[in-house]
């Protein structure tokens, strides 16, 4: 006798553990939103889109995990599939909640802790994209393709288990694609893109491996089981190009950014070494000079030396001459006398 997956309804209310992932992520929405209004109100800029993004995954996070699902067995399950996994991950980084954070924070202890610890050795190999990838991706081909996913069916505790696994693998690797917050190291879109498709791909493949089989020990029917597989081979590709237009919008201000710190730095040099080498400069001359403009100049510095010379010897001359007589006045300077 095969079994379905069946979760938590009306009739049978949810589990402890889906109570508890519904108020902590009721909790941490509220947690961001307070930090957020935190900087607004010491005068520090936090886009507002974001507290509405980090929100919506909150909201969304607790009901996929503790509200009523629309749809058969399998469809429902893959609804919350995309939201715990894909959709939920995704308005949760963006977010960039690891920044406001750092910035809520005080300097003191917790603030270097975080620090500490976001640019740790096993955080930094954590978020290695491929090894994301392998977790998220590779954690959905093992429930799957086993029977692991009927025996959820009547253990809750493993329930609760695979569906926070979902969240954290998903948290993961979108944390290591767009790579938003401060972290150990940055890897390079070519890196990141690369792992994307591959994933991507991997969850477009496992889609089309349910359609044609569904999981060992269950009996879903068929419309149920079709339906499901269409919302995880169709929602999964809107949210991977969704991870790939945040790829690409970071990539381009990334770029934008460089681009604009090469010119500060151009500015910066051409700069110091107009002061350098310009005509009031520390050098006091031209690196290229204008022979012209130097001629000229050395020939009136030659007529006002001659200038000079001429005046100093009439001046020799006049102090030389005898003493003029009684009566008369000499005038130096125009070697002409007057009578008194």
């Amino acid at each position: 006798m095969t079994i379905a997956h069946v979760h938590p309804g009306p009739a049978t209310g949810p589990g402890t553990g889906q109570l508890l992932t519904v108020v902590a992520a009721l909790l941490v929405a509220v947690a961001y939103l307070l930090a957020a209004g935190r900087l607004r109100r010491r005068g520090d800029a936090w886009p507002r889109w974001r507290d509405v993004s980090f929100t919506a995954g909150g909201v969304g996070t607790a009901w996929a995990s503790g509200g009523t699902v629309p749809g058969g067995p399998f469809t429902g399950h893959m609804i919350q599939h995309l939201l715990l996994g894909m959709a939920a991950p995704l308005l949760f980084v963006v977010a960039r909640p690891l920044t406001l954070a750092l910035r809520a924070l005080r300097p003191g202890r917790a603030r270097r802790r975080l620090l500490v610890l976001a640019r740790s050795r096993p955080v930094g190999r954590l978020v290695l994209p491929p090894l994301a990838a392998l977790l998220d991706v590779g954690g959905l081909w093992l429930l799957y393709r086993t029977e692991l996913f009927a025996a959820m069916r009547h253990q809750p505790f493993l329930h609760g288990v695979v569906h926070a696994h979902m969240l954290a693998a998903g948290l993961v690797f979108t944390f290591a694609v767009c790579q938003l917050d401060p972290v150990r190291r940055r890897w390079s879109v070519a890196v990141r893109g690369a792992t994307l498709l591959a994933a991507g791909a991997a969850h477009a493949v496992l889609a089309k491996t349910l359609y044609a089989l569904p999981p060992p020990g269950t009996d879903f029917t068929r419309a149920d089981l079709y339906s499901g597989v269409r919302w995880m081979y169709y929602g999964g590709d809107l949210v991977d190009a969704a991870l790939a237009v945040v790829l690409g919008v970071g990539w381009y201000a990334a770029g934008g950014r460089a681009r604009a710190r090469r010119n500060r730095r151009g500015a910066a040099a051409t700069s110091s070494k107009q002061r350098l080498t310009g005509p009031t400069g520390a050098l006091g001359h031209r690196r290229h000079l204008d022979w012209g403009r130097l001629h000229q100049l050395l020939h009136r510095a030659r007529q006002q030396s001659e200038t000079l010379g001429s005046l100093h010897d009439r001046a020799a001359a006049g102090l030389r001459s005898p003493a003029p007589s009684r009566g008369t006045t000499a005038v130096i300077t125009t070697g002409k006398e007057t009578p008194s």
